[in-house]
């Protein structure tokens, strides 16, 4: 990231100034080539009534509808926030999204990729807003070529991509499943009269303890919320809970509160640094997007955490810890658990982002952990009983051996209408390794990456969601991953796996894959036309 700003800097610095901006845009497609006034272009977009000269002749070709999403484009600011769009310029995705953005633009010189960076920064510096239109005329260059097909292949792998996720789930509803209702039906019910009520949360029976744990790599003692079962049985596990990039505990405490009155003791622990409070530093601009970069401390967290108990710094919870987890939270569970990335990560992740992640927006994160230094794999201080993972990701990390290398029961669950960690590429690639004969995989209809969080009314203004991301009502989901979650924990006690099934609870449909299911569910999306 450093030596990618270097350069730019050194680029606009090595200008022979003064240049001009950039007052035409080449428009290729299939060998044509029509030559666009950027400065034509720009009236237009104040003033789309009177579109003047070439442009008119052009814009008179664009049905209607395209003529409104272009005029759209060329409004619509790239970036509603000065220090937010600076922080984002200077992470590692940032650029990585940079780059690729430059094969669609370019100069006489090759890719713009780095004239952009440069001419969004110097906008910024000036300016709180930037719109498409004015980062255009900005770049140093007499001369842009938009290259119109390679935007629009983008636009095809985007679609398709789109229809095999629908593919997938009306082969997975085809599927031979057994149909079951809820196995919790009580507790289940308790849930979803909690997700019914106005306030969309449920009063715990008991409220969590506040503890502080001082470790070695961090300044501040780490802030853990206790929620324990009214009686621990020390051969029972007890669950160590992490939320996702972002999240807190706040966000997961409905699913600790469930666990805890289903009998089981959860520790939630929130990450310094990857946490809420990390975002709301972001939106202020005094931090850079928190990424990989902040795995290495998250892993010590848990490590310190699970040795706390047996030294008498925490109150003992059982004798074996289930690791579970929300996104980069269930990332962490299975690096906790042992597992670190097969060798040629850099060669896949440049395999893997030749084009932009339109949809599985996880390769990102995975490819930034190839600039990471991980600790070496340590065993836990308590055993393992199993692994939960919500939204779970790893496709580049493990393309082969999946999850074998842990050993333990894995519960992962995934909705089909996830587009950060989709559940094709992220959660059954995964999957399909595993070693373990209890393992599951569970598709929830309708399902989201956010599903699992539950955020509290002040929150809505910091992440804003639109209803693709959010998907069907949260709160029904949570009814039934609670229902799964605490059914594979009641597992590792008897010990019993949850059978292949579908499952509906509260108007939400869920299946359940063992390994032979999931290879059934595979083989036919490889027949599939």
């Amino acid at each position: 990231m450093v030596r990618s700003l270097l350069v730019s800097s050194w680029l606009w610095a090595a200008l022979p100034w003064p240049v001009r901006a950039a007052d035409q845009l080449e428009v290729q497609l299939d060998g044509l080539r029509v030559p666009v006034d950027l400065r034509e272009l720009e009236a237009w977009s104040r003033d789309p009534r009177r579109p003047q000269g070439d442009l008119g002749v052009w814009l008179a070709l664009i049905e209607p509808n395209s003529r409104d999403d272009l005029l759209r484009l060329l409004r619509a600011p790239l970036v509603r926030d000065r220090s937010l769009g600076q922080q984002l310029l200077n992470s590692w995705a940032g650029q990585r999204v940079l780059e690729e953005v430059g094969g669609l633009i370019s100069t006489d010189q090759g890719n713009a990729a780095p004239l952009l960076l440069v001419s969004l920064q110097q906008l910024l510096a000036t300016q709180p807003q930037v719109t498409t239109i004015e980062l255009l005329r900005a770049v140093p260059s007499q001369r842009l070529i938009l290259h119109v097909d390679v935007l629009l292949e983008l636009a095809a792998q985007w679609r398709h991509q789109l229809q095999q996720q629908q593919q997938a789930l009306q082969a997975l509803r085809a599927l031979a499943l057994p149909q079951r209702g809820a196995l919790l039906p009580i507790t289940d019910g308790l849930a979803l009269e909690a997700a019914s009520r106005a306030d969309g949360a449920a009063a715990p029976a008991r409220a969590p303890q506040r503890l502080s744990l001082s470790v070695a790599h961090r300044q501040q003692p780490l802030a853990l919320e206790l929620w324990q079962a009214r009686e621990v049985r020390p051969q029972q596990p007890w669950v160590l809970l992490t939320p996702g990039l972002g999240g807190s505990t706040a966000q997961l405490a409905w699913l600790a509160s469930a666990l805890q009155e289903r009998g089981w003791s959860v520790l939630l622990l929130e990450h310094p640094g990857s946490d809420e409070v990390a975002v709301r530093e972001l939106l202020d601009g005094r931090r850079l997007p928190p990424g990989a970069e902040t795995l290495p401390d998250r892993l010590l967290d848990m490590q310190a955490v699970v040795a706390a108990q047996p030294r008498g710094q925490l109150p003992r919870l059982g004798g074996s810890v289930v690791l579970m987890g929300h996104s980069l939270g269930g990332l962490t569970s299975l690096l906790a658990a042992g597992l670190r990335p097969e060798p040629g990560l850099l060669r896949r992740c440049k395999r893997a982002l030749a084009d932009l992640p339109l949809i599985n927006l996880s390769q990102l994160l995975q490819c930034q952990v190839s600039q990471v230094n991980l600790p070496l794999p340590v065993p836990l201080a308590q055993p393992i009983a199993g692994v939960v993972t919500f939204n779970g990701f790893g496709s580049l990390l493990w393309p082969h051996r999946g999850l074998q290398g842990i050993g333990v029961p894995v519960l992962m669950l995934g909705g089909s209408l996830d587009l950060i960690t989709p559940p094709l590429s992220e959660q059954l690639q995964l999957f399909l390794p595993a070693a373990t004969a209890s393992s599951r995989l569970v598709l929830v209809e309708g399902g989201s990456h956010f599903s699992p969080v539950r955020l509290r009314r002040g929150d809505q203004a910091l992440f804003q969601l639109g209803e693709e991301l959010v998907g069907v009502d949260p709160e029904r989901v949570q009814a039934l991953m609670l229902s799964f979650s605490s059914e594979f924990l009641q597992g590792l006690k008897q010990p019993r796996s949850i059978p292949p099934q579908q499952r509906q609870l509260g108007g939400v449909k869920a299946y359940v894959l063992d390994a032979q299911a999931a290879q059934e569910w595979r083989a036919s999306l490889r027949a599939a036309p």
